[in-house]
């Protein structure tokens, strides 16, 4: 019983660590939103889908709100988007975007996180062949009829649409477009009264590296410890499922 109450109590502890962490990364892609087109989602697309991605993974109200009110204040930081190419151990690619106040220390970071596990960081585009920018959203498909909403989407830039299975064991319908298209999928979602779990530019492995599990956990390492670093907001690999 002791041993089921620790391991209990430690996923609530991961979860909620997992939780604190995408906040802060919205909250960053929030103010960001506010200072590059205003505090007004109607008119700011970037904000619009900033706020429906914390709803989706139910950001409180009054945290969103509180970094809309920080990103209009002058004292407030301005962050530099930056990404980062390298490869992990055992040749698998891996891309870093980060926003940050400090360039310098976000680079030292992310190098040292490489070097620690045995891998390398590359020159910026040394990845281009291995990852394609798309636009992808998520929703829930519920009883809709996909195929026809793959007919209903071509003119809007549809490139392909399946179905994934969530961290919670659900159904979720991903939607994937060009990069340049993400405005006009966005915005004809929005014009169908589909309701988005999440809208965002993501980058999508064009061809995976297999290994083992065992290899697989040195890759793990590097991947939990760039994404525990505040400055990192996404990070993608094609290490094979």
């Amino acid at each position: 019983m002791g041993r089921a109450f620790e391991f209990r109590k430690e996923r609530k502890f991961k979860r909620w660590a997992k939780m604190a962490v995408q906040f802060t990364r919205l909250g960053k892609e929030i103010v960001m939103a506010v200072k590059d087109g205003g505090p007004n989602p109607e008119s700011n697309s970037r904000l619009r889908t900033a706020i429906q991605n914390a709803k989706a993974v139910n950001m409180p109200k009054d945290r969103v709100e509180a970094a809309i009110k920080r990103a209009s204040s002058k004292d407030e930081k301005d962050y530099e988007e930056l990404v980062y190419e390298g490869y992990a151990p055992h040749g698998v690619a891996v891309l870093v975007e980060t926003a940050t106040d400090n360039t310098n220390r976000t680079v030292a970071n992310v190098r040292s996180y490489f070097t620690k596990v045995g891998g390398t960081l590359g020159k910026t585009g040394s990845l281009d062949f291995v990852f394609s920018r798309k636009s992808v959203f998520r929703f829930d498909p519920g009883e809709r009829d996909l195929e026809e909403l793959e007919f209903e989407l071509i003119d809007a830039g549809l490139e392909e649409l399946f179905v994934e299975t969530d961290e919670e064991g659900k159904d979720v319908a991903v939607l994937h477009a060009a990069y340049e298209d993400f405005g006009k999928m966005q915005k004809t979602l929005e014009g169908m009264g589909i309701e988005l779990k999440s809208a965002k530019l993501e980058r999508i492995a064009l061809s995976t590296t297999e290994i083992s599990e065992e290899d697989a956990a040195d890759v793990l390492k590097l991947i939990d410890k760039l994404e525990e670093d505040d400055d990192v907001q996404a990070v993608y690999h094609n290490m094979a499922e």
